[in-house]
Order: structure tokens, then sequence, then C-alpha cells
């Protein structure tokens, strides 16, 4: 149903076609009937009332000396009467047509037309004796036709499905599917009747599949005028399908007015009401469940609008929370830093006062020992009475010069065992050119162990020069000329280089 547009397409083109063709054959009026009758052929069940025109047309360009050919126009016009539903005029040709005059294959089609037209019109009025008389024409049908002829053998398949022999019917039908079935219009036509066995049979999925085979033979080939859909909207109604029965029904209406088949329109607007009515009936149900729905749904929907702003109160609470927890941790952070700090300098001062305690316990005892062999020689000499050499040793101030250098030897052996890497992390905050390293004999120069000092947190001048031994003075333009030569911050050097060592002094630990 989908490419339907495209089937009818195609039908109609060919039509356009054949109009060309008959066109251009106006001057040949044996060769421009056959054209026009070929028109009317395709018309038949695609739009009666062109097929009227046509037909109509093909009568007034037959040959007058032919009277077997009127014949055949004057059959085919009574079977378009009889579709069109212009029942009157279709008798009134069929009744003006001798029999006994016609040959054979006239005769054949005689009987046909006329088991159609009472076929007609028993769809319209349903009376049963007119399908009755389309019974007994299609005897006679039967008496003429050569029983090798597909036409037989359909119309014979036919007559015993409705005479109730519905086996030897199946088996008639189904060797003629075998045979036929890749002819579209046999397709369609063996097919219904095969799914006509299976309605009587019972066999839903049978009728189904067949109903639905010849429709869609009726569909390539743009048949309007047809059974398929009537029968396959009925049958879906059965299965209370009803939305396709409502949109096959439609479509059976559809083409029987577009084909103007008046006993088609009649039979699809009969069941239409009835699969209409349920088809409603279902929208109603649906709608109403659709309807309770919504209302679950808004209800729904509010409980989750609630639930929304509750959770977004939460989450605002939440987020208020998170901010003060993280302020509170933020000062915790800081009191860590402040208390790791405060450890490591502890840390860093016991290290050094048990340095400097055991340094100072082993000099003291040195100290001693020294006092001790100097008073010997005193009072060695001062009881030999050596009174000059005895002043002479007082006088002299080579012990106390060797006993500072002792003392610097000592400080800067115990300085650099505390902090190994001074030296190279002090010159590191000086300018390239300005490094200042000790002489090959010396651990640490002056400037080296002023800094040294400053490192061990005594930052005074006064101590720094009591200690060293050096003035004031001195002192300061050490300070000065170092700070000078700073490669960053003159003002913040002395407070880095209070921080030399520190932190790897607090991984070591």
């Amino acid at each position: 149903m989908e490419n339907q547009k495209m089937y009818v397409k195609n039908r109609e083109d060919k039509l356009d076609k054949l109009k060309r063709e008959a066109k251009a054959l106006e001057t040949d009026r044996s060769r421009f009937f056959q054209k026009n009758y070929e028109i009317f052929q395709n018309y038949k069940k695609f739009d009666s009332d062109a097929a009227l025109t046509y037909i109509t047309l093909c009568q007034k360009l037959a040959p007058p000396n032919n009277d077997s050919l009127h014949t055949v126009i004057q059959l085919d016009l009574a079977w378009v009467y009889s579709t069109v539903g212009r029942y009157i005029e279709a008798s009134k040709l069929l009744n003006e047509i001798n029999p006994a005059a016609l040959g054979t294959k006239l005769l054949a089609k005689y009987y046909d037309t006329y088991s159609s037209f009472y076929s007609h019109y028993g769809q319209s009025n349903n009376r049963q004796e007119y399908y009755q008389a389309s019974e007994r024409y299609r005897d006679s049908l039967l008496q003429v036709l050569p029983k090798s002829s597909l036409e037989y053998r359909t119309t014979m398949a036919i007559k015993t499905l409705f005479n109730g022999s519905r086996e030897d019917a199946k088996k008639q039908f189904f060797d003629l599917w075998k045979q036929n079935q890749k002819d579209l219009e046999q397709r369609a036509l063996l097919s219904y009747f095969i799914s006509l066995i299976y309605k009587y049979e019972k066999n839903a999925a049978g009728q189904l599949y067949y109903l639905t085979v010849s429709a869609s033979a009726d569909i390539e080939m743009a048949n309007r005028d047809n059974a398929s859909f009537h029968d396959l909207a009925l049958t879906y109604y059965d299965k209370q399908d009803f939305d396709r029965a409502f949109r096959y029904i439609e479509k059976a209406i559809d083409d029987a007015m577009q084909c103007k088949v008046r006993y088609r329109i009649i039979e699809g607007t009969s069941s239409y009401p009835i699969i209409n009515a349920a088809y409603q009936q279902k929208i109603n149900s649906q709608n109403k469940q659709l309807i309770a729905l919504i209302v679950v749904v808004s209800f729904l929907l509010i409980g989750v609008i609630i639930g929304l702003i509750v959770i977004y109160r939460q989450v605002q609470h939440l987020r208020r929370i998170r901010s003060e927890l993280s302020g509170t941790n933020q000062q915790l952070r800081a009191l860590n830093s402040e208390i790791n700090q405060t450890n490591l300098k502890l840390s860093e001062s016991n290290h050094i006062k048990e340095e400097y305690i055991a340094q100072f316990f082993d000099m003291c005892s040195s100290y001693i020992d020294k006092m001790e062999d100097i008073r010997k020689a005193l009072l060695k000499k001062a009881s030999n009475q050596q009174w000059e050499a005895l002043r002479e040793q007082l006088k002299s101030t080579q012990m106390e010069e060797r006993e500072i250098q002792q003392l610097y030897i000592n400080f800067d052996r115990i300085f650099l065992n505390l902090y190994p890497t001074f030296v190279d992390e002090f010159n590191a905050l000086l300018q390239e050119d300005e490094k200042i390293y000790p002489k090959k004999s010396e651990l640490l120069n002056t400037e080296l162990r002023i800094f040294a000092l400053i490192r061990l947190g005594i930052d005074d001048s006064v101590k720094i020069a009591s200690f060293l031994r050096y003035s004031l003075r001195t002192v300061y333009n050490y300070r000065t000329k170092v700070r000078n030569k700073a490669a960053g911050n003159r003002d913040t050097f002395e407070a880095s280089v209070c921080q030399i060592a520190t932190i790897d002094r607090l991984n070591k630990q």
C-alpha cells in the first residue's frame, strides 16, 4: 500500500502512451479501433467511466458489416453498464442478442457476461435469485468452454467451491495456483478463492495469508475493482484488529469510488459503519486511557517537580555545608602547615641542641684538660722560680689565637655536619658571578660563617661580632656586602638563608 501511488502512476503512464499511439493512428480506422479497444480493456478495472467512454467510441468505430465485432462490443458495453449500476441498459443490450446466432467463442462471452450481470445485480440488492441465475449462466458457460482452457478450469473450480465440495475445489485451485501464480491477474483471482476456502474451513491464518497475496497483486495491477480489501477488512475486524480493518475498508471504498463500481461501493459502505463504530470505540477507549495516563503523568510530574525542589534545596544546603567544610579544611590546612613548621623548627632546634650538647661536653672536657696542663706548667715554673718565663707565657696571646682558630674549626665542622649542603644552597641565592666559596684549607670563610650563625637563628650583629671576635662595623659591612650580591629580593635574602636545608631535613626525619 505504501507503493500504490507508483503502481497507479504506471497504469496511468501506460494509458497515456496508448492514447498517444491511438492519436497517431486516427487516419487508419481499423488500427485506430484496435488501439482504442486496448485502451478500453486497460480501463475496465481501473476507471469504469473511462472504460464506458472508450467502448462507446469503439462501438462507433466498428465496421458496420462485422456482426461478430458488434456483438463483442455490445457484450462489453453490457458488462460496463452492469458494473456502474446501469442494470436496465445492460439487460436491454443482453436481451437484444440472439444466442442461437452466436458461434462457440461468442457464446462463451455471452454466458460469461450474463453471469457477471446477475452477480453484480445480486450484490447490489443481495437477492438470492440473482445469484442463482448467475450460477445457471456459469453452468452454460462450462458447456461451451474448451475443457483444457484456463478459463474452463477456473470456472469449474469456482462452481465446485460454491456447490460445497471444498476439498475438490481446494485441489483444483492449488493445481491452478502452482501453474499460474506468476501471472498477476491469476494470482489475484486464485488467491482470493483459496482464501474463501480457508474461511469456510475457519483457518484464519490461511485466509489472511491468501487475502494478503490477492490484495498485493491487486495493488501491483492498480486493480480498483477488487474484493480482496473488503474481505481483508472484515477478517481483521473478526480478529479485533480495528486499526487495520478501518484502514482496509477505507481502501476498498476509495477504490470502488474511483473505479465507479456500484456493487463494490454498496458492498464497502454496508460494512463501513460496523468497522468504523468499532474503530471509533477503540479510539475513544484509547483517548480515555490517554486522558487517564495524562492525569497520572501530571501527578507524577508534580511529584517530580516537588522532589526536584526538595532535592535542589538539599543540594543548596549541602553546598553551604561543603563551603563551610572547605573553609574549615583550609583553616585546618593552615594550622597543620603552621604546626609542621613549628615541629620542623622544634625538630631542627632539638637536633642542633643534641649536636651542640655533645660537642659542648667534648669541648669542655678538652678545655678542662688544657687548663690542667697549663696549671701544671705554670706551677712547675713557679716552683722552679722561673718568674721571667712565667711572665712571658702569661703575656703571650698565641694560646688565645690558637684556641679561637680551633673554635672556628669546631664550629665549621659541627655546622656543616648539620647542614652539609649549606654552601651550595647559599650560593644558589647569589648572583652567578658573585658566589662565595671557602679556600681549600678552610671549611667556611668569614662571610659564610656570619650567615651560618644567621641560619642558626643568631641574627644579632652584636652577638655575631662577639662570637667571631670582630667589630660591630665589620659584621655590618659583611652582611650588607653579601645582601647586595643577592640574585633575588635583597630585603628577604636573610629570611631565605634561614630556610636553607629546612625541607630536606624535614623529609629525612
